[in-house]
């Protein structure tokens, strides 16, 4: 451990454990906030001010040790909010956005807090401490504050009234690591609003699940522990998106969205409120669903220029998306892999990821700029089309779940008895028989809601490789979104991705509910 003993090692530990348990006021009485607050200054590292102790904690806490501290934090006033946003914190600064389970357990944390508000009191924090804890145990195994990605930044001095989004996207382009860090650091000191609009000039280059579903949660992340963390939690795409750019002049996605908004003059009209009726709405999805990429992009960019609401067309775009959770076959043998067996539907799944992508773009596009709201739904659609074709498969004729003889043959009809059918089937991972249930259980009328708490039952309790909380919400929040015609198209898709990722806990869940209940 450079520069320090074990002995010493242990005894920041322990003083950062004591700040976060007594408070910020009550440890500088005892002598110790300073010292560990000011740590970080003098070693070059960020810091977090007020929270930094409680940061520290979620680095430096040994993982055996950390879910009886936060229960303690919990019991002791501490409120979840707090520790969700020293764990956001601790995650950006140690990973910057370029470690595969960190950016993944970043994208986890905010659906996490979203599920807390449906839990059973008692319960409520169970979600984010299970999240909480898979952020700690890969901060220890990527190396801690040894390894720590984001640093102090200067911001660029700029000759022009302000730096530009598309001078941050070439430098993305040509990998200039340095460059791009000052740009955008001097973009975010304007406002959170022109950070994210200015970082998605260059998100926007390539159409990939993690590139936009990254900014899309760090954005939801600041509406839960504040805009101030903006540089911070944004910053992590524009280090994404330095670390993973293909860039190749007149290639792909960047091609066909300046041809769509210069070939329909989007950039010169306001956005549209036409609200077209529900037969537009699933014949676009299918259109989109069925369509070459660049096909796509023009249903999509068409529709925007003809004056038809953003939304709506955000609205095609997930359905789109549904269908290929709904008619995947699931794994094959050559895709089989520990915990994703052959025929399973979680986790980096076609549907999931795809899913995942159109929730980022089409809620992108509801809190960016006129420019990126028509930039977001032309590459939502694009993006749709191209996972169809690139998963190959005959998705076209393959059916969607249900399978209409199990729906047939469910002849239950009061929903406690179609709920239990539910659970058992995915008990049993029996997706299709799962799908059944529910389907009738919807077309019959009853109440989402004891479905929605038996899905997230499972979201808190299973591993879901990475993605339980992240799609647990992308559904909930398209179930909000939808038109009655077709919520439950998005209920059956979550349906299906917990069967499949059932029988696999979560690691930290089971200490975590045994302290709560104590």
């Amino acid at each position: 451990m450079p520069g320090n003993t074990r002995r010493e090692f242990l005894a920041d530990v322990g003083k950062g454990m004591i700040v976060a348990s007594v408070g910020f006021g009550a440890a500088a009485d005892m002598g110790l906030a300073a010292d560990n607050a000011g740590a970080n200054e003098d070693s070059g590292r960020l810091n977090f001010g007020e929270i930094e102790p409680l940061v520290r904690l979620m680095q430096d806490t040994p993982i055996e040790r950390l879910m009886p501290t936060l229960v303690k934090q919990l019991k002791t006033g501490v409120e979840l909010k707090r520790l969700l946003a020293a764990g956001a914190l601790a995650n950006a600064r140690t990973f910057g956005g370029e470690d595969y389970i960190g950016f993944h357990t970043m994208m986890a944390l905010a659906p996490a807090m979203h599920m807390a508000a449906d839990m059973p009191a008692e319960l409520a924090a169970l979600p984010v401490l299970k999240v909480l804890y898979r952020n700690t145990n890969r901060i220890h195994d990527h190396g801690g504050a040894a390894s720590e990605v984001l640093h102090p930044v200067t911001p660029a001095a700029s000759a022009d009234d302000k730096p530009s989004g598309e001078a941050l996207r070439d430098q993305v382009r040509h990998r200039d690591v340095k460059g791009a860090e000052e740009t955008f650091a001097a973009i975010a000191k304007i406002s959170p609003e022109e950070a994210l609009n200015d970082a998605l000039m260059a998100v926007q280059d390539e159409t990939e699940v993690h590139r936009v579903v990254l900014p899309y949660r760090s954005w939801d992340m600041l509406g839960l522990i504040g805009k101030q963390h903006a540089h911070t939690l944004l910053r992590q795409s524009v280090r994404y998106c330095l670390a993973t750019t293909t860039y190749r002049n007149n290639d792909g996605p960047r091609t066909v969205l300046t041809a769509m908004l210069d070939q329909h003059r989007l950039l010169d009209k306001p956005a549209g409120d036409r609200v077209p009726d529900d037969a537009w709405i699933d014949a676009t999805a299918m259109s989109i669903f069925a369509s070459t990429p660049p096909q796509a992009a023009e249903i999509a960019a068409a529709a925007l220029a003809d004056g038809i609401a953003p939304d709506a067309v955000g609205h095609a775009i997930s359905l789109a998306a549904n269908q290929l959770i709904l008619r995947d076959m699931g794994r094959t043998p050559a895709d089989e892999v520990a915990g994703k067996p052959v025929g399973s539907v979680h986790g980096d799944s076609i549907g999931v990821h795809a899913c995942d992508s159109a929730n980022a773009w089409r809620n992108l596009a509801r809190v960016s700029n006129a420019r990126n709201t028509y930039a977001c739904l032309i590459l939502g659609a694009y993006q749709v089309a191209r996972d169809r074709v690139e998963r190959g498969g005959d998705f076209l004729h393959w059916k969607p779940l249900p399978v209409q003889w199990q729906v047939d043959h469910t002849t239950e009809t009061d929903p406690a008895a179609l709920l239990k059918l539910a659970d058992e089937a995915i008990r049993g991972n029996l997706q299709a028989h799962a799908c059944a249930a529910v389907y009738k259980y919807g077309q019959l009328g009853h109440d989402a809601r004891p479905v929605f708490d038996l899905m997230l039952k499972y979201a808190v309790s299973e591993d879901g490789s990475l993605h339980a909380e992240k799609f647990y919400r992308t559904t909930s929040e398209e179930f909000a979104a939808a038109r009655p015609a077709f919520r439950w198209r998005q209920v059956l898709a979550l349906t299906r991705v917990t069967a499949s990722e059932y029988g696999r806990p979560a690691a930290g869940y089971a200490e975590a509910r045994e302290l709560l209940t104590a």
